[in-house]
Parts: C-alpha cells; sequence; structure tokens
C-alpha cells in the first residue's frame, strides 16, 4: 500500500485542449487496473474567468496551463507506462529519453496549486484591458450600443468613465468593465 508521503506530483503532458478527456481517461485506466493505490489526484489547473454574455455574467473555468495535467502518484512498475499509453497523453514533463519522469519540486507545486487556489478565490480577476482615450462600445445596460471614449479608469472599483454622446452632446458614464467591449 502506498502511502500519500510516497507520492510525488508530476506532470503529464496531454494533447491541449483535451486536458479533461485525458484526466477522466487516466482515472479510468487506473481503476480498470485497480492503482487506485499509486495514484493519490489527477488534477487539471483551472482559473475562474468570467465573462458577460446576453447582460449576464457568466462565469467559465479555463485550462490555467494548457496541456498540462498534474498527478499525484507513486510512479512504481508499470504505472508511468500505463499513463503514456493513454489516448491524447503526450508522455511526461521533464522526462529524458528511456530515462524516469521527473517530479515536481515542492516549491513548484505549491506555486502551481497556490496559483489555483489564489485564482480561484479572486475569481473577478480580470486584467485593465481598456487605456485612456480608448474608443470602446457600451454593450449592457440601457445605453448598450452606444460607442464612447474612456475619460477614466477605477482599478479598484472595476469602472470606466466613459464619455458617451446621447442626443448629440457629450455625456459622462460611470460603467463596469463587463459592460464594454474595445471597437
Amino acid at each position: 500500500m502506498a502511502e500519500v508521503k510516497d507520492k510525488k506530483w508530476y506532470v503529464v503532458r496531454a494533447v491541449s485542449g483535451q486536458e479533461n478527456k485525458v484526466k477522466e481517461y487516466i482515472e479510468r485506466e487506473i481503476s480498470h487496473h485497480g492503482l487506485e493505490d499509486f495514484i493519490g489526484e489527477v488534477l487539471v489547473p483551472t482559473e475562474k474567468v468570467i465573462q458577460i454574455r446576453n447582460g449576464k455574467k457568466v462565469s467559465k473555468e479555463r485550462v490555467y496551463f494548457p496541456g498540462y495535467i498534474m498527478v499525484l502518484a507513486n510512479l512504481g512498475g508499470e504505472i508511468p507506462h500505463i499513463i503514456k499509453t493513454i489516448n491524447g497523453v503526450i508522455g511526461f514533463l521533464g522526462e529524458t529519453k528511456g530515462g524516469d519522469p521527473v517530479p515536481l519540486r515542492r516549491a513548484e507545486v505549491n506555486r502551481m496549486l497556490g496559483k489555483v487556489d489564489e485564482l480561484s478565490v479572486k475569481a473577478d480577476n480580470v486584467a485593465i484591458p481598456f487605456t485612456i482615450n480608448e474608443t470602446i462600445k457600451v454593450i449592457d445596460g440601457p445605453f448598450n450600443g452606444f460607442n464612447g471614449t474612456v475619460e477614466k479608469i477605477n482599478e479598484e472599483k472595476r469602472k470606466l468613465e466613459v464619455m458617451v454622446k446621447i442626443f448629440g452632446r457629450k455625456t459622462p458614464l460611470e460603467l463596469s468593465y463587463m459592460q464594454v467591449e474595445k471597437v
């Protein structure tokens, strides 16, 4: 019986865009061979991304490290071979030709897992995608469809002050990042 302390984190390289499918394949294969004692966790690091669709905030999970799956495992015996033969798996990160897979260092694991935890806490983690004097289009709210110019950016509140021409007069509006898009 392999203890958790015997397990180390490895990175499995997978076909990009198929990380979750490959994760399922790995889990299915491991249970098919009865090797659950050797594999602790199979993880696809993701981050939450907020998008606006039809005026509603939609939270979507996005793969944080495309093409990489983290596996907590004791890679003894046939296990590396079994994982490598799974559909969509390219191989292990850091392995040398004919050599053993190289485990991640503790600091790297903490950084990767910490990053994922940090991102799930800061769900509204959106970079400031706008600049002053940039022309934007309002995509949500009563001024939907109007174009305007960014006058001020309030990073803390994630809001923009936008100058919009309404009936020929310039009118300042305070809009959230989510209510506008680049033209």
